[in-house]
């Protein structure tokens, strides 16, 4: 379930969602999801302290990529089941998301 969690911030999944084009510099991408670049590095050192990216030096820049291709593999399968359960996940009570409550008018 780490895994998931990890994965479960949108900018976190864009940036592996990316990297499954091939590595990227931070540059890269910055431009491609127009995040500051002090966000970008804040979440790729998060996906590496999980050990979803790497990355290899090239004179002073950096190239990020997945450790793990397969994981656009489990995202995919992921979708593909949630597409099958419609909004059965989404409105779960437990799991979805969070309901909005009313207040009682004192």
């Amino acid at each position: 379930m780490a895994l998931f969690r990890s994965l479960g911030d949108p900018t976190r999944l864009a940036i592996v969602m990316r990297l499954a084009d091939g590595e990227a510099r931070v540059v890269d991408l910055t431009r491609g999801l127009g995040l500051a670049q002090s966000t970008v590095s804040k979440h790729l050192a998060c996906l590496r302290d999980c050990r979803l990216v790497d990355f290899r030096t090239e004179g002073r820049q950096s190239f990020y990529s997945l450790t793990h291709p397969e994981l656009i593999d489990l995202l995919r399968s992921a979708e593909s089941l949630l597409a099958r359960t419609g909004d059965a996940v989404a409105l779960c009570p437990v799991y979805g998301e969070p309901q909005v409550k009313e207040q009682v008018a004192s």
